[in-house]
């Protein structure tokens, strides 16, 4: 449904030059819901601009439905641009036109009849949940009431492709569910293909079906959403989900890591739980086979979608030959396992 193949996107030229996408290499099949998610800054918003051509990639091909958008210009590129709905941040709303006039807009603009506008927006409102606003202006709606607004206005044109830029960002976490719970009954009611980036992990936990990782306008993680969370493949993968996560060593602990083993140290490690692994004994296990004590500093467990995700960290006490012994025995049950730094043992 949305293919960028080799997407660069470049501003500027010579040593000035800022290279906002490198070489992109991205594909989402028709009726899923894409995220990107990133650092302020990696190239997110100028990609998802690229696919509706608001931005035009200086190298590589869009192709939306089968159409590739980067051989369109003028009139074809906007009938093009009819089919692709996009959400905003800030809402982007007209101040001076009430609800109603707002979805219709983009009817308006396609040249669409009186009534044939009324027979399209009354609809959308409802399934909004805004029948009951035709009337009110944006200065007398609330954050999400204004997004469902915007988001009835993308779908005037019945596109079959919606882009989310960070569409949920100003909002409250309580709005933020409602909002995403919205656009996931859209995604299953009209089978719209949904791009959304974001730097929010919970919005990709929560409705996506796959995510990519982008940063410094690369993009170096793609994976389903449940491999994403148990397993990520990079450095910059791990970061985003322990911050969500919000699973690291105490402070007192970090400042007295060290990076090498040696025979008065023992290991701190951060274990990923997946799977079976979730319910099943392994650190009483662990203690018994292994002769080491297992002193756990946090632990947590997630739902993903239809998995679940457990996750501590702990320091491994015994000698080093135990120590190790432990950590083959959790990596042989499929446990991550990620050594964090070595403490000082206490005598």
């Amino acid at each position: 449904m949305i293919e960028l193949s080799n997407v660069s996107k470049t501003y500027g030229s010579g040593d000035s030059a800022v290279h906002a996408l490198s070489d992109v290499n991205l594909c989402v099949p028709k009726g899923t819901i894409h995220g990107v998610i990133g650092l302020s800054g990696a190239g997110k918003s100028t990609l998802i601009r690229c696919v509706n051509l608001l931005e035009r990639p200086t190298q590589g091909s869009v192709t939306v439905d089968g159409q590739e958008m980067t051989r369109l210009s003028g009139g074809a590129l906007n009938q093009a641009r009819h089919r692709i709905g996009m959400i905003f941040q800030h809402f982007n709303l007209l101040t001076t036109r009430n609800v109603f006039d707002n979805v219709a807009l983009p009817l308006e603009l396609m040249g669409e009849k009186r009534n044939a506008i009324q027979s399209r927006v009354l609809p959308l409102l409802e399934m909004v949940g805004l029948a009951d606003k035709a009337k009110q202006y944006p200065a007398q709606l609330s954050g999400g009431q204004k997004q469902r607004v915007a988001i009835a206005r993308a779908l005037a044109s019945k596109p079959n492709v919606l882009l989310c830029d960070e569409a949920t960002s100003a909002l409250d976490p309580q709005t933020t569910g409602s909002i995403l719970e919205l656009l996931r009954d859209i995604n299953q009611q009209l089978g719209i293909t949904i791009l959304l980036i974001t730097h929010e992990m919970e919005v990709v936990k929560s409705i996506c079906h796959r995510v990519s990782l982008i940063s410094n306008g690369k993009l170096v993680e793609d994976a389903e959403v449940g491999d994403f969370f148990t397993a990520p493949r990079t450095q910059l993968g791990r970061e985003f989900l322990n911050d969500f996560l919000q699973l690291s060593p105490p402070k007192e602990l970090i400042e007295r890591l060290s990076a090498t083993p040696s025979e008065a140290t023992h290991p701190v490690v951060r274990l990923t739980f997946s799977g079976d692994a979730v319910s099943t004994p392994l650190i009483s296990r662990l203690a018994r086979e292994c002769n080491v004590d297992v002193s756990i500093l946090q632990a947590k467990v997630e739902s993903i979608q239809d998995r679940t995700l457990g996750l501590m960290i702990a320091e491994l006490l015994g000698t080093t030959e135990q120590t190790q012994k432990a950590m083959n025995y959790l990596q042989s049950h499929q446990l991550e396992v990620e050594v964090l730094g070595y403490v000082q043992r206490n005598v």
